[in-house]
C-alpha cells in the first residue's frame, strides 16, 4: 500500500512536465533570434570601420572650388552637413546600444538564474531516483490491482522516462541561451566601443573641415588685392539674402490672406516675450546695429545678434508660429524662418542640421534646428534675426 501511494504521487506531479516540449521550441527560437543579432550587429560594427570620412580627399576635392568662395563654401557645408548627420546618427546608435546592452544583461541574469535552478531541480531528481533504486519502476507495474491498472501505470512510467527526458533537453537548451545571451552582450560592447570611436573620428573630421573653411574665407577677405571685389560681392550677397528673405514675406503674406478668406482665422502675435533660441550659448560675439567689417574694412549694418555656442547644440523657437522656410544658401547656411502673425518673424541662421521643414507649426521653446558654422561663417555661433514690417529690428526688444 505504501509503494502504491508513493508511485501514485509521483505519477500524479508528472503531469506538468508534458510542457516542457515548448519550453525547448520557444528556447531554440530565441537562441536562433540571438544569433540572428549577434550576424547584424558584426556586419553593423564592420560597416562602421569602413564608412568614416576621408578628410584628406574632401579636402583634395575641395581645391577646384576655391576661386569661387560662394561655391566653396556650398561645397564644403555639403560635407560639413554629411558628418554631422552621421555624427548625429551614431549618437542615437549608442544610446539605443546602451539600452540594448541593460536588456541583454538582464536577459542573460534571467537565463543564469533558470540554469541554477534547473541544475538544482535535477540534482533532487536524480538523488530520488538513486534512493528509490533500479526495481522502484518495475514494482511500481507489479504490484497493480488488475491488468488495466498494470497498463495505466506503466504507461505513467513511460510518460514519466519521457518527463525526464525533456527536462534535461530544457536544461540543455537553457545552457545554450546563457552561452549566446554572453555571446551577444559581448558583441553588442564591441559594437559601442566602436560607435564611440567613430564619433570621435567624426568630430575631429568635422572640426578639421571647419578649421579648414575658416582658414580660406579669413584668407580670401584679409587679401588686399580682393578689396575692391570682395566689397561688391559682399554687397550683392546682402543684397540677394534681403531679396531672399522679402520673397518669402511676401509668399506667407499671400498665404495668410488666402487663408483668412477662407476661413475668417488671422494669425497675430499676441505680446509675449521670446524664449532664448541658444540655451548652450557661451557669449554674444556679435550684436546689432552697424560696426566695422572687422576685414573689408567698410561700414556694415549687422542685422542680427550672434550667439557663440558650442556646434550641434539646440536652436529653439523663440516663440508660436509656422515655418516659411528651412532651407539652405551660401551666405546663410541652414536656416529656418518662421512667421508669427502680424507680419513679425524670426530668422535663425548657419545651423548644421535642421529638425523642421516648411510649413510645419512649432511652439516656443521647440527644438528647430543645431548651432553650426554653414554658410558665410567662421565659428560656430547662432545667427538671430528679427523682422517686423518687412525691415530688421532689434532682437533685444524681444528677448529682454
Amino acid at each position: 500500500m505504501a509503494v502504491t501511494l508513493l508511485v501514485t504521487a509521483v505519477f500524479a506531479g508528472a503531469c506538468p512536465f508534458v510542457s516542457k516540449a515548448d519550453n525547448v521550441s520557444d528556447l531554440k527560437n530565441s537562441i536562433e533570434q540571438k544569433q540572428q543579432e549577434i550576424k547584424e550587429a558584426e556586419d553593423l560594427k564592420k560597416k562602421l570601420q569602413s564608412g568614416l570620412t576621408d578628410v584628406q580627399t574632401v579636402i583634395k576635392d575641395l581645391e577646384k572650388s576655391k576661386s569661387d568662395l560662394a561655391a566653396y563654401v556650398s561645397e564644403l557645408d555639403t560635407n560639413l552637413s554629411v558628418i554631422q548627420d552621421r555624427i548625429t546618427e551614431l549618437t542615437a546608435m549608442i544610446s539605443d546600444k546602451e539600452t540594448e546592452i541593460t536588456q541583454t544583461k538582464a536577459e542573460l541574469d534571467a537565463a543564469l538564474a533558470k540554469e541554477e535552478a534547473q541544475y538544482e531541480a535535477m540534482k533532487v531528481r536524480i538523488k530520488s531516483m538513486y534512493e528509490r533504486g533500479d526495481n522502484f519502476y518495475l514494482e511500481a507495474v507489479l504490484n497493480a490491482r488488475s491488468f488495466g491498472d498494470m497498463l495505466n501505470r506503466a504507461d505513467y512510467v513511460e510518460r514519466l522516462s519521457a518527463s525526464d527526458k525533456r527536462i534535461l533537453e530544457e536544461f540543455q537548451a537553457t545552457r545554450e541561451y546563457v552561452e549566446v545571451c554572453k555571446a551577444q552582450l559581448e558583441t553588442e560592447q564591441e559594437l559601442l566601443e566602436e560607435a564611440k570611436k567613430d564619433v570621435e573620428t567624426e568630430q575631429a573630421s568635422l572640426e578639421s573641415l571647419i578649421a579648414q573653411k575658416e582658414a580660406e574665407i579669413t584668407a580670401y577677405e584679409a587679401d588686399i588685392n580682393n578689396r575692391e571685389q570682395l566689397v561688391k560681392e559682399y554687397e550683392a550677397e546682402i543684397a540677394a539674402q534681403n531679396a531672399e528673405i522679402k520673397e518669402l514675406e511676401n509668399a506667407a503674406k499671400t498665404l495668410q490672406q488666402q487663408l483668412e478668406q477662407a476661413n475668417g482665422t488671422k494669425k497675430t502675435y499676441d505680446g509675449g516675450m521670446f524664449a532664448w533660441p541658444a540655451p548652450s550659448y557661451t557669449r554674444i560675439s556679435d550684436d546689432y546695429g552697424y560696426r566695422i567689417h572687422p576685414t573689408l574694412n567698410v561700414q556694415q549694418f549687422h542685422n542680427g545678434v550672434d550667439m557663440a555656442a558650442p556646434g550641434g547644440s539646440p536652436i529653439l523657437a523663440a516663440y508660436n508660429g509656422t515655418v516659411v522656410a528651412a532651407a539652405y544658401s551660401s551666405t546663410m547656411g541652414n536656416y529656418v524662418m518662421i512667421d508669427h502673425g502680424d507680419n513679425l518673424y524670426t530668422i535663425y541662421m548657419h545651423a548644421s542640421a535642421l529638425y523642421v521643414s516648411k510649413g510645419a507649426e512649432v511652439v516656443k521653446g521647440q527644438k528647430i534646428a543645431a548651432v553650426g558654422t554653414t554658410g558665410r561663417s567662421t565659428g560656430n555661433h547662432l545667427h538671430f534675426s528679427v523682422r517686423l514690417n518687412g525691415s530688421y529690428v532689434n532682437p533685444w526688444n524681444y528677448l529682454k
